[in-house]
Formats: structure tokens, C-alpha cells, sequence
């Protein structure tokens, strides 16, 4: 079970429930230190007070805020504990709404809500229940770490997961990307959407969703500590330049399907339109051949008169 890293209660309109808060994901990656290259000891961080030129404990150390040049305002732990906020101590659930009503940039981080005591278990499966019959997710307001967040609440499996939520000021808007734009033909968007159903899949298993940068890194440390070659290096791709956009969709679906042992030529992707050529000379010289009959033939009911 992942260590519990805060206690306290959602708050549930008149209905509270007891939990424990453990994080829902882990850090798989290789972790480095640094050192001395030169007889590889330790190079540690050293805490020193700048009036005393001192190194300083733990103990000793403490937040504080610069309220201005030559006045700090201490603040300790007990205190940021201890805020005058109602969701210093609780989850307080605000609105249920639609998950896709949320932008997805506004998620962060998720941590598993764990009913703490056998007087969380009963209104702990009433909200779990609750949340998976109206297909709606929570969102709730919650002090950690010296500051108010939104979080949202939703179900995964059996447990509840509260993920972190960034305020509506904390995403940029992206018009300060300056998208790009272009007139894309109707051609080319069906050729993309081929591209996408020949890339589709029904979930994130296989080795293309493994991490083969610390497979990679362990190899190199392994072969480093053995005293032996270093794996080489595989040769990246290089991708040719296909400044044709329907030629690059093709050749993407054709390599997309022969990656999955499909039939590259299944589904060709549409062609571009051409527009008609219209027989213009062939028009004009029938108007002529007919403007010469109707002289030919006035001049004959002249000759007749």
C-alpha cells in the first residue's frame, strides 16, 4: 500500500467521509547523483545561512515570505496546517458535471482516496456508487502544500481517484501559439482520417508504449559496470522529404498497415479532384460551321427569290 501523504474527509453536503490520501502512480525512471569525476565522491547540497556563513540543520530551517527587502515574515508548518480555510481539513465537493465538459489540460496528477476506518466504508460506496450511476465526475476545492486547489473526483475500477485540477488562469489561452492557417482540402482530410483508422487500436498494450529510454539506460549502465562494449546505437529513420501531402498520407497508411501485417492496398485513400476541361474549341468551331450553313443557307433563298 503507497504511504499516505495526507488525511482528512470529503465533504459531501451533510455527508462526510473519512479518507487517507496515497499517490496512484509511480517513478519508474533511473535516478542519478552527482559526483566528483575525478575520484567519484559525492557532491552533496550544503545549506548556508548567509549572515552567519555557517552550515545550517534541518532543524533550524523554515519557510518564510518576503514581505519586503528587510522584513520576512516566518511561517511554520503547525500554521499552514492551521489555515483559516474550510478545506484545509477537507475535500469539499462543489458541482458534479460531465468528464468531457473539462479541458483536459486543467488535470494534473492523481492520488487514490482510501476510506480510512470502518466508519468511511458506508458513505464511501454510497459516493463511489453514485458517481458511476450519474456518469458525472466532482469537482472539489482542497488545501495542500500552502495553497487552495480544484480537484476532481472520479471513478477507477473499485477506488475513488481525486486528480489535481490548474485554475481556469493557470492554462494559457492558444491564440499565444498563433495556429497556423491553412486551407486543407476535403481530399486530404479523408486521407488523414484514413491514416488515424489505420493507426486505431482498442488499447495502450505492446511494446511501442514501453520505456525503452530506461531500457536503454540500463543497458548502458549494465555494460558500463561489466567492463564491456556499449550497445550500439540503432540508426534513426530518415524520413524522406514528400512535399506532396496526399503522397505522404498514402505512403503513412501503406507503412501503418504493413506494420500490423495488414494488406497495404486495402482502402485506397481518396485522389484529388481534377476539375473538367470543358471542349472549348470544339464549341467554337461548331458556332462557326453553324454561322457558315445559315449564311449559305440565306444566300440560296435570295438566289430562289
Amino acid at each position: 500500500m503507497p504511504r499516505t501523504i495526507w488525511s482528512g474527509a470529503i465533504s459531501f453536503g451533510l455527508v462526510t467521509i473519512p479518507v487517507r490520501v496515497a499517490s496512484a502512480t509511480e517513478n519508474h525512471s533511473i535516478q542519478f547523483h552527482q559526483y566528483h569525476l575525478e575520484d567519484m565522491g559525492r557532491v552533496r547540497v550544503r545549506k548556508i545561512c548567509d549572515l552567519e556563513d555557517r552550515e545550517i540543520p534541518q532543524s533550524e530551517i523554515g519557510k518564510g515570505y518576503e514581505y519586503a527587502k528587510d522584513q520576512i515574515v516566518a511561517i511554520s508548518d503547525a500554521e499552514l496546517r492551521e489555515l483559516p480555510l474550510p478545506t484545509a481539513k477537507a475535500i469539499e465537493i462543489q458541482a458534479f458535471v460531465p468528464l468531457e465538459s473539462i479541458d483536459p489540460m486543467r488535470i494534473a496528477e492523481g492520488y487514490y482516496l482510501v476510506p480510512d476506518g470502518a466508519v468511511a466504508a458506508k458513505p464511501y460506496k454510497l459516493l463511489r456508487q453514485a458517481l458511476g450511476r450519474s456518469s458525472k465526475v466532482a469537482i472539489a476545492k482542497y488545501a495542500w502544500s500552502g495553497r487552495e486547489r480544484l480537484g476532481l473526483l472520479r471513478l477507477r475500477e473499485e477506488a475513488i481517484v481525486l486528480h489535481a485540477m490548474r485554475w481556469p488562469d493557470e492554462v494559457r489561452d492558444p491564440a499565444a501559439v498563433d495556429p497556423p492557417h491553412e486551407t486543407v482540402s476535403d481530399e486530404e482530410i479523408e486521407g488523414a482520417l484514413a491514416l488515424m483508422e489505420s493507426m486505431s487500436r482498442d488499447d495502450l498494450d505492446g511494446p511501442e508504449f514501453e520505456d525503452a529510454y530506461t531500457d536503454a539506460l540500463a543497458k548502458i549502465i549494465e555494460a558500463k559496470r561489466e567492463d564491456k562494449p556499449l550497445p550500439d546505437a540503432p540508426e534513426p529513420e530518415q524520413p524522406g522529404k514528400v512535399l506532396d501531402l496526399m503522397a505522404a498520407l498514402t505512403e503513412s497508411v501503406q507503412q501503418a498497415k504493413a506494420s500490423r501485417g495488414e494488406d497495404a492496398d486495402v482502402h485506397e485513400l481518396p485522389k484529388k479532384k481534377t476539375a473538367k476541361k470543358q471542349p472549348a474549341k470544339k464549341t467554337a468551331a461548331k458556332k462557326t460551321a453553324a454561322k457558315k450553313t445559315t449564311k449559305k443557307t440565306a444566300a440560296r433563298r435570295s438566289r430562289s427569290a
